[in-house]
């Protein structure tokens, strides 16, 4: 099975033309029932092979690990940090498996922060700055790797370990940033948000690796906006009513159209335990105990599975009314 982006890689070889390229994946997309494009793919598994070289890793990297620790524990996260490095540059590198990869990235990144988490622990630093220091250094650590291996999901996890560090180096220097928390998460997520669009617009046509680097991106940022907004609310503190959720409702709709209008269903899904949790509340005020989450998930079930059957048209009502400056940043329409 050939990706996208292997296609755009023999495109940059000179194996095949941009118009025999644009013809095949046009031909795949009218095979398809559905248009391709508005299925938010993304590159996660190429065989079993994948899995069986994601094991074999964590057994390694784990035993690397254990061995390194039983001497110091500094020494056993710093040698995960490097195998991790060292394996990918094989199986990213050269084989360009997409599950060993990610992976592989995630040790690397979580080795480096855990490296840091290590050092600063034992020299005695208050609990704000072991994380945040280290949160930031995981970060240069990303994008590092992103220059080697350019693997998708790297950015993210630079720009996740790199909002971590920024609000706890915050806290640490600044102790009453603590009660803006939620402001401050809101405006990490518009951030990273606003990096994810940036990377969907330099790829509208869902191609190329860009596409890959922004679903993970939406990922990231899709929890941070979620969560302030209905924290403001105060959900789960109080006992919900009808005013609740209504607004609840009206939020989910707005997030519904963004998702739609982007293509990325990351901020629905984020939203989705908030909405279930809300009407289960209602019904369950209005009597309806035993089988409260039953008709609550049946009927948000069905209409996201009515939703997603109509997806592509509720995208063409929807976008056709913004303008043309707009558009041509939005993922485009087949």
């Amino acid at each position: 099975m050939y990706s996208d982006e292997d296609i755009a890689s023999a495109v940059k070889a000179g194996i095949l033309t941009e118009k025999i390229a644009l013809a095949f994946r046009n031909h795949v997309a009218e095979e398809d029932s559905a248009p391709a494009i508005d299925e938010e793919s993304f590159r996660l598994i190429t065989g079993f092979n994948d899995i069986f070289v994601v094991i074999a890793s964590l057994l390694l990297l784990s035993s690397v690990t254990w061995i390194g620790s039983s001497v110091n524990l500094l020494l056993g996260v710093a040698l995960q940090t490097i195998s991790a490095w060292g394996l990918a540059e094989y199986f990213t590198r050269k084989r360009r498996m997409a599950l060993p990869s990610i992976m592989l990235l995630l040790a690397f990144v979580g080795g480096v922060l855990l490296t840091g988490m290590t050092f600063l622990k034992t020299a005695g630093f208050t609990e704000e700055i072991i994380i945040g220091g280290p949160s930031v250094i995981a970060a240069l650590a990303a994008w590092l790797h992103w220059l080697r291996f350019k693997v998708p999901i790297t950015v993210a996890a630079g720009a996740g370990t790199l909002v971590a560090g920024i609000m706890f180096l915050l806290f640490a220097f600044v102790p009453e940033a603590r009660q803006w928390l939620m402001l401050i998460t809101f405006v990490s997520g518009i951030g990273v948000f606003c990096l994810a669009m940036f990377w969907d617009s330099a790829d509208t046509l869902r191609q190329t690796r860009r596409s890959d680097v922004a679903f993970w991106l939406h990922l990231i940022a899709a929890p941070l906006i979620v969560h302030p907004i209905f924290a403001a609310l105060d959900i789960f503190g109080t006992q919900i009513g009808i005013g609740q959720a209504a607004a609840v409702t009206v939020l989910y709709i707005i997030l519904a159209i963004i998702s739609i209008s982007i293509d990325r269903r990351a901020l629905m899904v984020s939203a989705l335990i908030y909405v279930l949790y809300v009407f289960n509340s209602v019904l369950e005020l209005y009597g309806v105990v035993s089988l409260g989450f039953a008709i609550t998930a049946f009927i948000i079930g069905s209409g996201l599975l009515l939703l997603s059957a109509y997806w592509h048209r509720c995208r063409q009502e929807i976008i056709v009314h913004y303008p043309l400056k707009i558009q041509k940043h939005l993922p485009k329409l087949r």
